[in-house]
């Protein structure tokens, strides 16, 4: 991969001056709405269950509910060929863009009004909603986003759509908390749906992106099959498809099962909502922010490869410091430190990886082929952390649980370095990196 448009100098200024332009301007903005559905049935939903006296098991059960996620392949391929009646003069991106907006803003309207003590199946089928709503809204936030950055700025519009991912999320939990703590919990979720707006404001801002390719006209039944599997047959003959698949699948098994358990870890080690706030979601916040710049830096001086293989190495040791807190108890300096490493961990990871996944796309199926990688992506780590996390919790403590976390990194570390090595990964990229 190489850049196809001449780099800003290296003076601060120029520095800078790529963060500024329009489009990674734009996939801030895009990161920001991708984010808060996630917290709303993520962090501050855990946290609303536990504080609502439901049973850890049950807890962690609701994280199946990111399994909709996992599952948005099967429906990619709508937002890539269906045109939508009326909306769809503003452009294919545009016209899904804003209707998966509102869609989540009801979902999430829908979540605020169940109460999970008197409606626990009410509560469970509301969070799913929000799923695949916010499923949705990622198919066609992913898609806008690389089809609107040219190739020299996969880099820099990935670390701004993470700056942007955290934003939304961090300010969501944190808005939902101080919400919740004086209003109650309905008041700090339907005050959190106005987190959608932004990716729908930058649609119109914005407009179609120029690099999107616009669906061929489909008639019969034979064509409309190939939509469905022409996207997929393509990334499969890539040279290496299967191993590149089998990498997504395993490379964040750990970090997944153990992001999705640290509320439960706060709450029984008697951690306020203050004190979450603060630490979780305040300096979370930042030591993310930090991670993306140093993410951003290493892309650009080490490369795709070697800034990626360090990513891995980084996030997978980011879970020792969990274990380290679970057995130091109610610390706060040993809550501080272990948030501070592992949201930088993450900051780095999620622009270095994410401009790989972007870089496997090819424009002619971006929302289909980005939604088959971002779902495989986390698909394993969600389904163990709903079906065996609060077991495991109990049956081996935290303290070895997040050891087990830290084990299970290993596996995408040492694959991602093989298929480096022999060339997998060169092979892989699609046409995302091409300049029109």
């Amino acid at each position: 991969m190489t850049d196809t448009a001449e780099q800003p100098s290296g003076s601060l200024t120029g520095a800078i001056a790529p963060y500024l332009e329009r489009q990674p301007l734009g996939a801030l903005l895009l990161g920001i709405s991708s984010g808060f559905p996630f917290a709303m049935i993520g962090a501050t939903l855990t946290t609303r269950l536990a504080q609502d006296g439901i049973d850890k098991k049950t807890v962690t059960a609701f994280t199946l509910a990111f399994l909709v996620y996992n599952l948005k392949v099967l429906w990619a391929w709508i937002v890539d060929g269906v045109r939508l009646p009326l909306l769809g003069r503003l452009g294919q991106r545009v016209s899904w863009m804003l209707l998966a907006g509102a869609l989540v803003i009801a979902a999430v309207i829908n979540l605020a009004l169940v109460n999970p003590v008197d409606n626990l199946a009410g509560t469970v089928i509301a969070a799913v909603l929000v799923g695949v709503a916010g499923a949705t809204f990622d198919i066609v936030i992913d898609a806008y986003r690389i089809e609107s950055l040219q190739p020299y700025q996969l880099g820099v519009g990935s670390g701004m759509s993470q700056y942007g991912w955290r934003i939304g999320s961090a300010g969501a939990g944190a808005l939902a908390l101080v919400i919740a703590a004086r209003h109650g919990w309905s008041a700090g979720y339907l005050a959190c749906a106005a987190f959608a707006l932004p990716a729908m404001i930058t649609a119109l801002w914005l407009g179609e992106p120029e690099r999107h390719r616009e669906p061929a006209a489909r008639r019969g039944l034979g064509q409309a099959v190939r939509a469905i599997y022409g996207p997929f047959v393509e990334f499969f003959q890539r040279p290496g498809a299967v191993l590149v698949l089998l990498f997504i699948l395993v490379h964040k098994i750990g970090d997944t099962l153990a992001n999705l358990t640290f509320r439960l870890l706060f709450d029984d080690l008697g951690f306020s909502n203050d004190e979450i706030a603060i630490y979780d979601i305040g300096l979370g916040f930042w030591a993310y922010l930090i991670g993306i710049f140093l993410g951003g830096a290493a892309y650009a001086r080490l490369g795709l490869k070697r800034s990626v293989l360090a990513a891995l190495v980084l996030m997978g040791l980011s879970n020792l410091s969990f274990a380290l807190l679970a057995a130091a108890g109610h610390s706060n300096l040993g809550m501080a430190g272990a948030i501070g490493f592992e949201n930088a961990a993450s900051g780095f990871g999620g622009v270095v990886v994410v401009a790989y996944f972007s870089a496997l796309c090819n424009l002619r199926f971006t929302a289909s082929q980005y939604a088959l990688i971002s779902a495989a992506a986390s698909v394993v780590g969600r389904f163990l952390t709903g079906t065996t996390a609060g077991r495991l919790i109990e049956a081996l403590g935290y303290v070895n649980f997040y050891l087990l976390t830290t084990l299970a990194a290993l596996p995408g570390i040492a694959l991602f370095w093989w298929m480096s090595r022999s060339g997998l990964v060169d092979s892989s990229i699609g046409s995302a990196t091409d300049s029109d």
